[in-house]
């Protein structure tokens, strides 16, 4: 049995409804799939500078990190701001 690359049915799904080129589409895939395997770690880390750089403050920035991650796509346990800290700052 042919093994199958993960994501193909998707790919072969765009190629069919946004009429892209099977490139483009594989391409498109490995890319949101690589956008949302990024780590709880990393991803607060990121969040936190980029809604710092947008003038949050921490309050505010831990507050909405805990809103974000409880609707974001991998499975993050419920995380008070003290453990949200502790991913920022160690």
């Amino acid at each position: 049995m042919e093994q199958r690359a993960a994501g193909h049915d998707l790919v072969e799904h765009l190629v069919r409804v946004c009429a892209l080129p099977a490139p483009t589409a594989a391409r498109l895939v490995a890319e949101v799939v690589h956008y949302f395997s990024e780590p709880v770690e990393v991803f607060v880390r990121r969040r936190h500078r980029e809604l710092q750089g947008a003038g949050l403050t921490n309050a505010e920035i831990f507050r909405q990190l805990t809103d974000e991650l409880s609707t974001w796509r991998f499975a993050a346990p419920p995380l008070t701001e003290r453990q949200l800290r502790r991913i920022v700052y160690g």
